[in-house]
This record gives structure tokens, C-alpha cells and sequence, in this order.
């Protein structure tokens, strides 16, 4: 996909992260996995992302990062598949030509490991992903890995191929001002968890579009919320957030890490063997499953 095709694509509707599938051994699941984002790309959204955050890209190995893109690809008929890549900029270098070997269409450059960096970092490492790919790269701002808008200038004008921007912080006020300075140069996506939190807020700092985690397991009223926000149907977005997003929110707050973990449980209560989460997360208890179970209700998959 040309780097402008995907810019486009990117902001022009829903994104969604599905979840990386594990037997009983924990090893990748193909079949589940396949079977899951088919089911997805009969839903409206523009983009899946193989091996995210969602995915538990953290708990990956690089050499299983290009088959479970190359199986996404098989399955998602014409839903593009963007990678994600990451850890340090060796590796993140060799994911980003591994993926684009396997078929992705784009990746997201996920924050490096572990430690905090300066900006100018930050700079060298992102500029040498770019560099390695012809794909379009989207970087996710977040934790330790946290651009000023300078910064990202500089980026904008060195890689031409970089062409998104996802936002984690929650900073509102530094993505305010980097929408203002980068305007249409790049598209932008809301990543903070379980986004349709704060979707509204996002939408009104300039961003367009978000990744929706559950999308992974109620897809249709995932879509249903989108289209209300970008239709101004304000009070239609405040029933969903209490029918149903405030109470997953309290799920997911039981536990660090629940919201990768609970989401996985929605996709097995929805009929696919997902599998378990690798450590160092954990699975819900029967209890918060039951929780689960209820929640998603009426929208069981028929």
C-alpha cells in the first residue's frame, strides 16, 4: 500500500487491534487467529493492526511477529494490515523489514523498551525505522517514548513516510499543539486504553479516528459508537458509555494489565479459542468473566 493510500485509510474510519491467539501451549494459534480477524474484516473497520498492543506485541518473539501478520493478511481479504514493531532500534529495524517481507501494509512503531530517552533519542530511533521501510509508519506516543511537537517536525520533514501519529498520553494539550503545527501532514489516532473514553476529547484536539480494543469482541456496537461521535449524536454516545463502556471500564480496573486481559476474555466468550494471556499477565478470574459474560449481553455473535 502507497504511504498516501494508507494515511488516508488510516483516518478515514475505525481502527482495531485484534488480539494474537495462543493455544494450550501458548504457542500462535493460525486457525483461532484466522478465523477472528475474518469475522472482524466483515465490519466496517478502515485498518487491523496484527501483533499491537492488544495483540500483546510486548509478549511476542520477532520471529513470531511476520507470521501472524502473513496469516492476518490471508484473512482480512481487503482490510489492510498494518504491524506493529518495537523494542530496541536494531530490532525494531529488523521487524520493520521482516513485516514488510510478510505483506504488512503499514506499521506502528510502539515505544522502545524500557527506558526514558532524550528527544534526540527518540529522533535517531524512529528516523532509522522509517528508513529501513517503504511502508507508512505511524509512531505511538506513550510512556517512555513521548515526542514534543519540534521533534516530531523534524521527523515530518526527514521521513517522508512517516505518516501518522497515535496519542497515549492523554496530554491533551501537547497533541492540541501538534495538530495546530503538523495539520494534514499526518493522520491521527486516539490510543489511550479503551479509547471511546476519550474519544470526544480527542476528536476536539483534531484527531479523527482512535483503535478500538473492543471492537476485538463487540464489533458492531464498537462501530455504532464511532459513527455517533463523528455524527455529533452526543447523547447516543453517553448511552453506550453507560450501558456498556463505563461498566467494562470497571472490569478492566480490577487488575493491572486487564485491559489486554479482558478484552481476550470478551473474544472466548464470543466462541474463539483466543487462548490465554502469555505472562506476565493474567487471565480474569471466573468471576470477572461471569462480569463479562453479562456485559456483552445482547451482543453475543449469532
Amino acid at each position: 500500500m502507497k504511504t498516501e493510500d494508507l494515511k488516508y485509510t488510516l483516518g478515514a474510519g475505525l481502527l482495531s487491534f485484534p488480539v494474537t491467539h495462543f493455544d494450550a501451549e501458548g504457542k500462535f494459534n493460525a486457525r483461532s487467529y484466522a478465523e477472528h480477524v475474518n469475522w472482524l474484516s466483515g465490519f466496517e473497520a478502515t485498518a487491523l493492526f496484527a501483533a499491537g498492543g492488544t495483540g500483546e506485541f510486548f509478549s511476542l518473539t520477532p520471529d513470531e511477529i511476520p507470521e501472524i501478520v502473513r496469516v492476518a493478511k490471508e484473512a482480512a481479504g481487503s482490510t489492510p494490515i498494518v504491524s506493529g514493531c518495537g523494542y530496541g532500534t536494531d530490532i525494531a529495524v529488523s521487524i520493520a523489514r521482516s513485516v514488510e517481507k510478510a505483506g504488512a501494509d503499514g506499521i506502528l512503531l510502539l515505544p522502545h523498551y524500557l527506558i526514558d530517552a532524550p528527544q534526540e533519542g527518540l529522533y535517531r530511533h524512529i528516523k532509522a525505522v522509517c528508513d529501513a521501510t517503504g511502508l507508512g509508519v505511524m509512531v505511538y506516543n506513550r510512556d517512555n517514548s513521548v515526542l514534543q511537537a519540534d521533534t516530531l517536525a523534524r521527523l515530518c520533514e526527514a521521513c517522508p513516510n512517516l505518516v501518522g501519529f497515535k496519542d497515549g498520553t492523554g496530554d491533551i494539550g501537547l497533541v492540541r499543539q501538534i495538530t495546530a503545527r503538523m495539520g494534514d501532514r499526518l493522520t491521527y489516532l486516539g490510543g489511550m486504553p479503551t479509547a471511546e473514553l476519550f474519544a470526544e476529547a480527542y476528536l476536539g484536539a483534531g484527531f479523527t479516528t482512535y483503535s478500538s480494543a473492543v471492537f476485538n469482541f463487540v464489533p458492531g456496537l464498537a462501530i455504532d459508537f464511532y459513527k455517533a461521535l463523528r455524527a455529533g449524536k452526543r447523547a447516543e454516545c453517553e448511552r453506550i458509555l453507560i450501558d456498556f463502556f463505563y461498566p467494562f471500564m470497571a472490569i478492566r480496573n480490577r487488575a493491572k494489565g486487564y485491559a489486554v486481559s479482558a478484552v481476550k476474555a470478551g473474544v472466548r466468550l464470543q466462541g474463539f479459542d483466543a487462548g490465554p494471556v502469555r505472562p506476565p499477565l493474567s487471565d480474569l478470574t471466573t468471576e470477572e468473566v461471569a462480569m463479562m459474560e453479562a456485559l456483552i449481553g445482547k451482543h453475543r455473535r449469532r
